[in-house]
């Protein structure tokens, strides 16, 4: 994914906290515990002790934060008139959404289940007959919790955002204030720092200390985020927003709507490895492991060190089918070599291919 930030200024770089895009993450976190191994103590907690009126509101409309969250959770990026910047409270954040248009509102809590336009101009479901029938189409696909749903927002947007608003403050009240108040600190001083950095060193050293996925291009005029999935934007009024979560990892999140400012919101919970592999490392690494001999020779190397002659007694194979396969597992970055005497060792990178699944590596192991 890209942002085109040519002739961005640095001072139009803003690093800050979102008490509703935090919220969103939380909503994100409850519903999808499995994408934060690292929060299930505090998932089981606040699942346990939720009320079950405001748990089944939850339900009602968990497409908009289950799958991730939506743009509906930085409504600064989006509000009429020019670019804005997070509230410093929860009820200011939702200030800023209730600025949002109906029109963007509906299309933004329609994104996961109307698949609109995102990235160019298109027309809004409020006003085009085909996508509001396509919208419904999709959330009955989903069922009848979802359609019944998505038909009260299409047939009356203020009602809905009136619900979203009294939903979100009554999490506050159940849940989130406590939470907030726990994390608010950390994240300003993370955005502190970010802003630090990117004054003293620039704003390619500031990018890469938010995550080693995210860089600049040596003329400073693009930024690439590594993402599987394709995505380009541009920024608008010369601005672009950095959000910091702690509720967030693994999730680097790229909002790249057409008309809005771009945001990137991003984890500061713990460090990343030092050089996570890039989307492309990764697919060579799978390809590598497609291949049924390779399979076999991963078994081997992750128990023990081999030399090639060694394997090809074991698979019965010639010397340069071997090597060519042990190529491709090196090029992959999943086999190490070194050499003792004039025989040369290859053994598995165990920690690499753990990186890549556990139960895979339990397959080999087993």
């Amino acid at each position: 994914m890209s942002i085109d930030i040519a002739g961005l200024r640095p001072e139009r770089v803003a690093v800050v906290p979102s008490p509703l895009a935090e919220l969103g993450m939380a909503l994100h976190a409850l519903s999808e515990p499995a994408h934060h191994p690292g929060l299930q103590g505090w998932v089981t907690s606040v699942t346990a002790g939720l009320d079950p009126h405001l748990a089944d509101r939850m339900c009602e409309a968990d497409f908009l934060w289950r799958t991730t969250f939506s743009d509906l959770f930085l409504p600064c990026a989006g509000v009429p008139g020019g670019p804005a910047l997070p509230g410093a409270s929860l009820a200011e954040d939702l200030d800023l959404l209730d600025k949002l248009t109906d029109e963007q509102f509906v299309d933004a809590a329609l994104e996961f289940t109307c698949a609109l336009p995102y990235t160019t101009p298109g027309p809004s479901a409020l006003a085009d007959a085909e996508l509001r029938r396509r919208a419904l189409e999709l959330a009955a696909a989903r069922g009848p919790q979802q359609l019944r749903f998505t038909k009260r927002l299409l047939e009356d947007p203020p009602r809905i955002r009136a619900w979203l608003r009294r939903f979100l403050e009554d999490c506050d009240e159940a849940f989130f204030a406590d939470v907030w108040d726990r994390l608010r600190h950390q994240l300003a001083a993370d955005a502190r720092h970010r802003t630090d950095l990117m004054r003293h060193k620039g704003l390619a050293e500031a990018l890469t200390s938010v995550s080693a996925a995210i860089t600049l291009d040596e003329d400073g005029d693009r930024i690439t985020i590594d993402k599987l999935r394709q995505g380009h934007t541009v920024i608008r009024d010369r601005s672009l927003l950095l959000i910091p979560t702690g509720l967030g990892r693994p999730h680097l999140m790229v909002l790249h709507r057409h008309g809005w400012q771009p945001v990137l919101h991003y984890p500061v919970t713990s460090a990343e490895p030092a050089a996570p592999p890039s989307v492309d490392q990764l697919v060579l690494r799978m390809t590598a492991l497609s291949h049924p001999v390779r399979m076999q020779l991963c078994r081997n190397l992750a128990r023990s060190t081999y030399t090639t002659g060694e394997l090809v007694q074991i698979h019965g194979m010639t010397a340069p089918e071997i090597s060519r396969h042990l190529g491709a597992l090196k090029k992959a970055g999943l086999v190490t070599t070194r050499r003792r005497g004039r025989y040369v060792l290859h053994q598995l990178d165990v920690a690499a291919v753990a990186r890549l699944g556990s139960d895979f590596l339990e397959a080999l192991l087993r």
